[in-house]
């Protein structure tokens, strides 16, 4: 997994190649053939293993008895560090190297258990009373967007590194103070 990886991080999805994969790994085609079955499903191994590495970063990141640190902690601390741990399978998941067929059913499967963790973050932030009137499902939406828009950005050196945590955790705390503001205005 790690030879695929790095070849699509060298060249996007196309460098992809069962060949390409084996001689970086220093095995043959035969043994990724017997492993993945196709070039593929070997594509859909690198996004599931995309998705379970954001499950262990955020899970990684404890809940407190602070609803909405916990929801900026898990991005910055989480989905940002798997981010910047592994840029070429976030770029694969979320940039233009993303495998073109929909996802397997288990990468799928994965996919939404990873998004699972944002929701439960930002369902203990509603129930703190820190979303104003907003539903989960659109500030579940808007967090991803706010944070795979950053995490693209610095993956891609656009973020100066010495910023970059202070950046993330002053955009998430204006966009929770905002979702809060904006029920007590209506």
């Amino acid at each position: 997994m790690t030879a695929a990886e790095r070849l699509v991080g060298e060249g996007g999805a196309e460098a992809l190649s069962t060949r390409a994969v084996a001689e970086r790994a220093g095995t043959t085609t035969r043994a990724v053939y017997a492993v993945f079955g196709s070039k593929e499903a070997l594509l859909q191994a690198l996004a599931q293993r995309a998705f379970e590495l954001i499950i262990e970063q955020v899970d990684g990141v404890p809940l407190t008895d602070d609803p909405g640190a916990d929801l900026i902690t898990g991005a910055v601390q989480g989905f940002r560090a798997f981010a910047l741990e592994h840029p070429d399978l976030f770029r694969l998941i979320w940039g233009a190297a993303s495998p073109g067929a929909p996802f397997s059913a288990d990468t799928a499967a994965s996919q939404s258990s990873s998004y699972a963790r944002l929701i439960l973050r930002v369902q203990r932030a509603q129930s703190a009373g820190l979303l104003g009137d907003h539903s989960i499902a659109d500030v579940a939406l808007l967090w991803d967007a706010i944070c795979s828009g950053l995490a693209m950005r610095e993956v891609c050196g656009m973020v100066d590194p010495s910023q970059a945590q202070r950046i993330w955790t002053d955009a998430l705390r204006a966009l929770l103070a905002g979702l809060g503001a904006a029920h007590k205005e209506g």
